[in-house]
């Protein structure tokens, strides 16, 4: 019988280091790690967003996850995001959030979210949309994982300081 896997979720605002942080802690803990499936969905997108897209990110980013969980390695997942970012946005660019994607949200459960401070400095990407709001969004992030009772960890730091920083925190929360 297949033992639990640990699901660790790298989120927060845009442009804080989750993609890096991500890759660098399956790295250490030699398994995989989920990316963010809305990179590769908005490429095309132009910054234009539908309610339509949010909900196909939503699929999509369940379905890369729940093929990837199969390859863990280790007993530990590290995920690039997760669907919680949809809700975000839904609910900052359309005021809602559809029931489906709140519903999952509820029920899909991460054994540690690394919630990535703002501190790094705002890199351009034409995939970004507000360098202006990273506050703003950063309380977003603080009330929607404690809405959820979630096991959060704030990683702040810079380069090394913030890999550092993210491994120590996955160690001793979940590793404890």
């Amino acid at each position: 019988m297949k033992k639990h896997v640990k699901k660790i979720a790298v989120v927060g605002p845009e442009s804080t280091g989750k993609s890096t942080i991500a890759k660098y802690l399956a790295e250490q803990f030699d398994t995989i790690c989920v990316p963010e499936y809305s990179r590769y969905y908005c490429r095309d997108l132009h910054n234009k967003y539908t309610l339509q897209d949010e909900v196909n990110m939503f699929h999509g980013q369940v379905a890369l996850e729940e093929a990837l969980i199969p390859l863990a390695k280790n007993e530990i997942i590290i995920l690039d995001t997760t669907i919680l970012t949809v809700k975000i946005w839904c609910d900052y660019l359309f005021n809602d959030t559809p029931s489906q994607v709140k519903e999952e949200i509820k029920n899909r459960q991460y054994d540690l979210y690394l919630l990535m401070d703002i501190d790094l400095a705002w890199q351009d990407d034409p995939l970004r949309d507000f360098p202006d709001q990273r506050e703003h969004f950063m309380e977003i992030w603080k009330k929607e994982l404690a809405d959820l009772q979630a096991t959060y960890v704030i990683v702040s730091g810079l380069d090394d300081d913030r890999l550092h920083n993210a491994l120590k925190a996955v160690k001793e929360t979940v590793f404890h």
